[in-house]
């Protein structure tokens, strides 16, 4: 994996409505009650619903890490305005390549907040002079992650075969689509 440390991302990224920000241990137990035990909104993640709080703190604890080691990037999405994680955005550099991922609670869905954050972070990226392409991966059938990845500009590139395993819907590895936007 390389990583310019040139390219070390804002703490802070704001948009039209939203805040994206670092996680704080202090976003446990909201993320909790807004999607991580949801089984609804983690149905195509590659974890199963959290069943405690402590299962959240530790996700966050593993998100400092990230951080840290100055290899993946998570954040939490906000509302401006407010201090309340409502979903997440999360990327990791390989190469010229930043690779996407990101969820958001149910109550918040259908309101274009996702394509705002990752429109920010694919912003930011295509910035730094060594990034050239943007990518995501999401399971056939998810359709809203379809329209995410598309709204933002991205293409489908192709079909990625028994590719992740979802395991809120099988045991074994499930076809994905691969989206990317390049500069």
């Amino acid at each position: 994996m390389f990583y310019n440390v040139n390219m070390r991302p804002p703490a802070r990224i704001k948009t039209k409505r939203l805040v994206l920000r670092v996680p704080a241990l202090k976003d446990a137990i909201i993320l909790f009650d807004t999607y991580t035990h949801d089984p609804e909104v983690t149905r195509y993640v590659m974890w199963r619903p959290h069943t405690s709080v402590d299962q959240t703190l530790e996700f966050l604890k593993g998100c400092f890490a990230a951080w840290e080691g100055e290899k993946r990037f998570p954040y939490v999405i906000m509302l401006k305005g407010t201090d309340n994680p409502i979903g997440m955005v999360d990327f990791h550099v390989t190469g010229s390549t930043i690779g996407i991922g990101y969820v958001i609670g149910r109550a918040y869905w259908g309101k274009g907040y996702v394509p705002e954050a990752v429109q920010a972070i694919v912003k930011w990226a295509f910035k730094q002079p060594s990034i050239y392409r943007v990518c995501a991966d999401c399971d056939v059938e998810n359709t809203a992650s379809i329209r995410v990845m598309e709204k933002v500009g991205m293409q489908r590139e192709g079909l990625l075969r028994r590719h992740t395993i979802h395991p809120n819907i099988s045991n074994e590895p499930r076809d994905c689509f691969l989206y990317a936007i390049v500069k």
